[in-house]
């Protein structure tokens, strides 16, 4: 079995996710104590799909998040460069690519809006990716994503990271086919920007009116903004 470094090269990342695709939701489900769910579910409602609309889920994995998109009538693409976990989504019915989040296969304009849902922080370059996302949207799209954060609190910032760095791999080793992967993830999200951070990395790129939500006390952030 594989696990990344820090540097996320992409054929490293992509290998580990290949790895560990098997039982991935179970043992997010197991390691959060089910918040992934809540968390989820919560991007769903700020995301607000509508019916007719087109919807890029990003770093999709098996595609768990891109059926709640589209739960109201909206046309939702799972991509992902893990042929591996989107090879264990088959079973949900949406559209699926492979695709590398730096070099998008779809035209320009071609979404009204793009997630990516616990994804953007294995990205090989953060800037260049939100930057492919706001190309593929339409003017007046929308950019939403969720991702692990920075604790406000430093005392429950410790706790946390400690538990993604200790408990995780203790964990992962009875529920997931790639035990070694939860040491990455645990330091990649030790490593992951503040919320701020993130948010004037998403500037940078090109997109405005960016904002965001600390969930659970901001060990969870949702990102959000428009292209103009």
């Amino acid at each position: 079995m594989s696990r990344a470094s820090l540097e996320k090269k992409p054929r490293e990342v992509a290998r580990m996710f290949d790895g560990v695709a098997r039982g991935y939701d179970r043992t997010n489900s197991v390691l959060t104590l089910g918040y992934d769910r809540r968390w989820r579910e919560m991007t769903r409602k700020v995301l607000d799909a509508q019916p007719g609309e087109r919807i890029l889920d990003l770093a999709a994995g098996t595609g768990v998040s891109t059926v709640a998109f589209a739960r109201n009538g909206a046309w939702c693409v799972a991509a992902d460069f893990s042929v591996g976990m989107l090879s264990s989504g088959a079973s949900r019915e949406v559209p699926k690519v492979a695709a590398d989040a730096m070099r998008l296969p779809f035209a320009d304009d071609s979404f009204d809006a793009v997630t990516v849902v616990f994804g953007i922080r294995n990205f090989f370059d953060t800037e260049l990716a939100l930057s492919e996302m706001r190309r593929v949207v339409k003017p007046g799209g929308r950019l939403l994503v969720c991702e692990f954060s920075q604790p406000r609190f430093k005392p429950f910032r410790s706790v946390f990271h400690w538990g993604m760095k200790r408990v995780a791999p203790a964990i992962a080793k009875v529920v997931s086919s790639n035990p070694e992967a939860y040491s990455y993830l645990g330091e990649s999200i030790k490593d992951w920007h503040s919320q701020r951070g993130l948010a004037e990395i998403v500037a940078k790129a090109g997109w405005n009116d960016v904002e965001w939500m600390n969930l659970t006390f901001g060990m969870v952030a949702l990102h959000r903004a428009k292209k103009r």
